[in-house]
């Protein structure tokens, strides 16, 4: 089981996450790559908030692909092209999360490989069954 830390004596998360999450002994680990706003049949959104949501949706189908949901989400790591849209950012997280709160970085870039701009990389882990 996952446990999450956001000690009383800093500042509350601002949005949908954790400030930290430990992984038990003996946990499965599950690292996964960036994932790009690339649809399954090879199409890129124009927009942000569906690159976001197709960055998402990768992210979901890794995590199911090896019997793995949000709550198992322990790290997030997520870049952005524009500081602009954190908020938006903050919101298709949540929508694709539920209630699951990873540890959570978001780090705007210059510019990440054209046309993307966002990319996620995210670490999971469950205790072994």
């Amino acid at each position: 089981m996952n446990r999450t830390y956001d000690p009383e004596s800093i500042p509350a998360p601002i949005g949908g996450y954790s400030h930290a999450v430990e992984t038990g002994p003996g946990q499965r680990l599950l690292f996964i790559s960036g994932q790009i706003p690339v649809r399954p049949d090879g199409s890129v959104p124009d927009d942000f908030e569906g690159q976001c949501a197709a960055a998402w949706s990768n992210v979901l189908a890794i995590l199911a692909s090896a019997g793995l949901g949000p709550h198992d989400l322990v790290k997030v790591t997520t870049w952005l092209t524009d500081r602009n849209q954190a908020d938006a950012n903050g919101r298709i997280r949540r929508a694709h999360l539920g209630d699951a709160r990873p540890a959570l970085t978001v780090v705007v870039a210059q510019t990440l490989e054209s046309p993307w701009l966002v990319e996620i990389e995210a670490i999971a882990a469950r205790g072994s069954e």
